[in-house]
């Protein structure tokens, strides 16, 4: 079977999804969408915590800071458009002792340099939203909300296929070749021939990149993030979500607690290199996806940079009463009795040769291709808004 199609986007995450909403439902183009999982959502949109990032965290004028302050608007009037469960019930950043009251206070002018509404809250007032946090002051974030990612791409997927757009589920890219004016992949269901190929693959992106003949600068390397629930009875010790002032020598935000749209209360996410690309326990290991990691210099510079956090990390990732004292440093009557194991999640984030990482959305363009190379969070808040870049430089490409 051939499909013919103005663009076939890969990958049936929330980005890919979004911007496939955003060429077929807002602009009318033939989309053909590809998904190697049976279903929508099946790796980082399904496995992550649920928040709507205000967007205080990231560089001024970076495109996380942009697009994460439009999403938080565009994806919460989505919501409310299309019936999807949500909250928008803020969140508190707390310093816990005087040594972080300046970072804290470098996050407050961050905020308001990217327009996020947040200001500076003393303890007392910090436990009128959240009775049993310990701090010395806060930051209340308004614009923080919850709600389920895997039902807004459940209602993307609809609104595709309402539109006549085709959306191929197990069906992975094998192959990618310029034909002419087009570009064509191959995938055991038939062939997608098509004007302009988008790659949303996320933890596949560079690889995607690579079949389609492209040599990113960037290296995907999954992070796995742990996360605990607490127990029903112990719900009642968070009201909304709490986050730690993040350590600046660290380039992940540490565990947080945050309640659920289903009222459940979730804890973490630790960090530590997943061992699979789709790496959710320690025992899945994958000697392809480790050897891709270990072969590549970044890993090593970054391994070296971050030694003791990273071990720290792995220490936490083992033991579930270290995981709970690091909760507890926020709200202090939680304890590892109150913990329960929950669903991992894997990050696919995009790292230089140097070791760094990647601290923006990355998208690199090629002939009648576009490729999202990173989008870790905020992604899922940001993807209406990621979905209309990717259009704009999709519509280049159609001139």
């Amino acid at each position: 079977m051939v499909a013919v199609a103005d663009v076939c986007v890969i990958g049936g995450g929330i980005v890919g999804l979004a911007t496939a909403h955003e060429l077929a439902v807002n602009r009318g183009h033939k989309v053909v969408l590809l998904e190697k999982e049976t279903t929508w959502a099946a790796h980082q949109t399904g496995h992550n915590s649920g928040v709507i990032h205000a967007g205080l965290y990231y560089k001024p004028g970076s495109l996380k800071a942009r697009m994460c302050a439009d999403g938080n608007r565009s994806i919460v009037d989505f919501a409310r458009e299309h019936g999807i469960p949500h909250q928008v019930n803020g969140k508190l950043v707390v310093a816990v002792s005087g040594e972080e009251i300046g970072p804290l206070t470098v996050l407050a002018e961050r905020a308001k340099a990217n327009g996020v509404p947040a200001r500076t809250v003393t303890a007392a007032e910090a436990r009128e939203y959240e009775p049993e946090v310990q701090c010395v002051a806060a930051l209340r974030v308004e614009s923080t909300g919850i709600i389920d990612y895997k039902n807004v791409c459940q209602v993307l997927a609809d609104r595709l296929v309402d539109n006549g757009a085709e959306l191929w589920s197990a069906s992975p890219a094998l192959a990618v070749r310029a034909s002419g004016s087009a570009i064509e992949v191959a995938t055991e269901r038939g062939v997608v021939r098509a004007k302009v190929l988008v790659n949303c693959a996320g933890l596949h992106a560079d690889r995607v990149a690579k079949l389609a003949g492209r040599r990113p600068k960037a290296r995907i390397v999954p992070f796995r993030g742990e996360y605990y629930e607490l127990r029903p009875q112990a719900r009642s010790l968070v009201n909304g979500l709490i986050y730690p002032v993040p350590d600046p020598a660290f380039p992940f935000l540490g565990v947080h607690l945050t309640r659920m749209i289903d009222g459940s209360v979730h804890a973490g996410p630790n960090a530590v290199l997943a061992l699979r690309r789709e790496g959710y326990r320690w025992r899945d290991i994958s000697p392809a996806d480790l050897a891709d990691a270990l072969s590549f210099p970044g890993t090593w510079k970054l391994a070296r940079k971050y030694a003791k956090t990273g071990i720290q990390e792995v220490v936490r990732s083992l033991s579930k009463r270290r995981f709970a004292d690091s909760l507890a440093r926020l709200v202090p009557r939680v304890t590892a009795d109150d913990l329960v194991p929950a669903e991992a999640g894997v990050r696919a984030q995009a790292m230089l040769p140097d070791g760094s990482l990647v601290d923006d959305f990355l998208f690199e363009l090629a002939e009648r291709q576009v490729h999202v190379l990173n989008a870790p969070s905020p992604a899922a808040t940001s993807s209406l808004e990621i979905g209309r870049h990717v259009a704009d430089r999709v519509a280049e490409q159609l001139r």
